[in-house]
Order: structure tokens, then sequence, then C-alpha cells
């Protein structure tokens, strides 16, 4: 997978992303150099949204080359899936080489209210 070494390189700062991502969505900003350094051709276009629930994701056998070692290189850290197995998340690589890490709404919003019930029950 030509893809699998960037994703590597980036892995330590999008493990901070993931937890930081339950309190608000994070951009992390991929070099476009080392994307096409490792595709061998300049090519823009570079796209793709993958969705965990309950730890997998719903692009299990992507055709897209950058999307399945991403989806390789999470599966390969244990912190990261711990945290995907904890919380829904989206992740969305756009055109402009930036990641993008959300949380679903159904969980940030059950994360904020079990944080709200603990303060007003002490």
């Amino acid at each position: 997978m030509a893809f699998a070494g960037v994703w590597r390189r980036y892995l330590p700062a999008i493990r901070i992303l993931i937890k930081k991502a339950v309190t608000a969505e994070q951009v992390i900003g991929i070099n476009q150099s080392d994307i096409e350094r490792n595709a061998g051709i300049k090519k823009s276009g570079y796209r793709f949204s993958i969705n965990y629930i309950n730890g997998r994701s719903e692009l299990l056998h992507s055709n897209n080359d950058i999307a399945q070692a991403f989806i390789t290189v999470l599966a390969e850290d244990e912190t990261i899936k711990e945290y995907l197995n904890q919380n829904n998340y989206t992740f969305s690589f756009n055109s402009k080489y930036q990641l993008q890490i959300k949380i679903s709404l159904k969980q940030k919003e059950a994360i904020t209210s079990d944080t709200q019930e603990t303060v007003s029950g002490e």
C-alpha cells in the first residue's frame, strides 16, 4: 500500500486529534508532496469519507488506495482502536489535502449530558 507510510507518519497527530474531536471537529493538513510522492504521479482529487460505527469502518473494502491505506493504518494502532470503539467518528479527506475528524452528534450529545449530570449530581 503506497499511502500507508504517509498515514503512519501522521499517526501521532491523528491520535491526538481523535481524542480532541470529542469536543470539536479537528482538521490536519497533510503535505501534498507526501501524497504525490507515494502515488508516483501528480494528481488532485484525492478524496474520501469514512464512517466508523462501533469501531468498524463502513468503507471496509474500498477501491480507493488512499482510503484503504488509512483504514489499515488506523486498525494497526491500539490507542486509536480504543477511541473508535468508544465513539462513532467520520474521517473526511478533501482535495485540499485536509483530514477532518468529527465525532457523531449522537455520541457528542451523550457525552455532554453525562458531564452535566455528573456536575449537577455532586
